[in-house]
């Protein structure tokens, strides 16, 4: 049988043996024990101190540290360094406001190189944007030129125009036929010639009332009317001028089928300018069209190609990313109809009650024969074989 080593027996202590406790050691200490007891245990206990708070005093005073070294302050807000010697300095800016702030002034430095990107010539209308800049200024230049001058002297030329009209009125009067009416006429144009100027007269009329309105409703007739019918009346006249702008380049092409066989320029024609028409002296011969009535019809072929075709480009923006272009077609558009409407106002005037006969040919489609032999001689000739002026030699009067 195994036992345990007699050294194991001789390293372990001797159980200890507790003597068992009476009953009456077991009992509950009385009343006046209990604060007897208590008494001596708060004697004993030694009493403890009240300790300030540490820990929120500390936090207190890490946040006003924080608060002082991050406010800017005007002897942090100057640098210590020294500029270098080759710097520039600027004696007259003024100083940074409260909180480092710029106070009154403008980065105009930066502005520029936002708007501007790299250098360039100033003087550069419409040129391209330049390298680097975030924002393009062609569309503020447009305006600028649109508001300044375009709007501003726009409405001068036809007023002009008008203003001489009435000068020449009052101080020669219409052109009277000499020999009056002889009764006798001749054809001068036929139904579809008449149709397609009158299509064109109608269309161009629509377009120059509401392009005018468009252009001069705000300076000329909000001042007067209001601003809530110039709304209106704006409004009308845009979405009737898109309207009518593809009836114009039918129109145009119309007109230049039916017309141009016969205003191609002659050496002769150049005769009737030099002496303005007639206007102030003799009779200057010419053939079915004079040197007057040509130029007015190849300026409106010229010019209303220019004006479709920029109208075009206004009412279709996304026929082109650049927009240089676009607001190059704004001012050719209006320069070119204001040129139009100036010269068409000369053009009514001399057909209606400035010339003497000259409606006839497109009211009726033909024209008293002293008319023909006293504005354009030559076809006279052309079409009736007789010699329109006995005085003149038939030989000049066919050159």
């Amino acid at each position: 049988m195994w036992q345990v080593p007699p050294f194991i027996l001789a390293q372990t202590p001797p159980p200890v043996c507790h003597p068992v406790a009476s009953s009456q050691a077991r009992r509950e200490p009385s009343q006046a024990q209990r604060v007897q007891a208590a008494g001596r245990t708060r004697r004993e206990r030694p009493a403890r101190r009240r300790r300030p708070i540490h820990g929120l005093f500390a936090l207190l005073a890490l946040l006003a540290l924080c608060l002082f070294f991050t406010a800017p302050t005007p002897l942090m807000a100057q640098s210590s360094v020294r500029p270098p010697g080759n710097a520039a300095v600027f004696p007259d800016a003024p100083e940074p406001g409260p909180a480092n702030t710029l106070g009154t002034r403008s980065d105009s430095e930066i502005w520029d190189m936002i708007r501007g990107g790299s250098p360039r010539d100033p003087a550069v209308i419409f040129a391209p944007t330049p390298e680097g800049a975030l924002m393009t200024t062609t569309g503020q230049q447009g305006r600028e030129l649109r508001e300044r001058y375009i709007r501003k002297y726009a409405g001068w030329a036809p007023l002009g125009v008008i203003g001489l009209l009435l000068l020449v009125h009052l101080v020669r009067g219409p052109m009277r036929l000499k020999e009056g009416r002889s009764g006798k006429t001749l054809p001068r144009f036929t139904v579809t010639a008449r149709v397609a100027h009158w299509f064109m007269a109608v269309v161009f009329i629509l377009l120059a009332v509401s392009g005018l309105i468009i252009l001069l409703g705000r300076p000329l007739i909000a001042p007067y009317l209001g601003h809530a019918v110039n709304s209106a009346l704006t409004s009308a006249a845009m979405q009737g001028h898109n309207l009518f702008g593809p009836l114009f380049i039918l129109a145009l092409l119309w007109l230049f089928i039916k017309f141009a066989a016969g205003n191609f320029f002659h050496p002769h024609d150049f005769k009737w300018i030099f002496r303005l028409g007639g206007l102030f002296g003799h009779h200057v011969s010419s053939r079915k069209f004079n040197f007057g009535e040509k130029s007015w019809f190849w300026m409106v072929i010229l010019i209303g190609v220019v004006i479709s075709g920029t109208g075009l480009l206004m009412l279709f923006p996304w026929l082109t990313d650049d927009l240089r272009f676009l607001q190059l077609s704004t001012i050719l558009h209006v320069l070119g109809a204001i040129a139009l409407i100036s010269v068409a106002i000369g053009h009514i005037y001399v057909g209606t009650i400035g010339m003497e006969g000259s409606l006839d040919s497109m009211l009726k489609g033909e024209v008293d024969e002293n008319w023909a032999k006293e504005h354009h001689d030559i076809w006279y000739e052309q079409m009736t074989g007789k010699t329109a002026h006995p005085e003149t030699p038939k030989r000049e009067a066919n050159s």
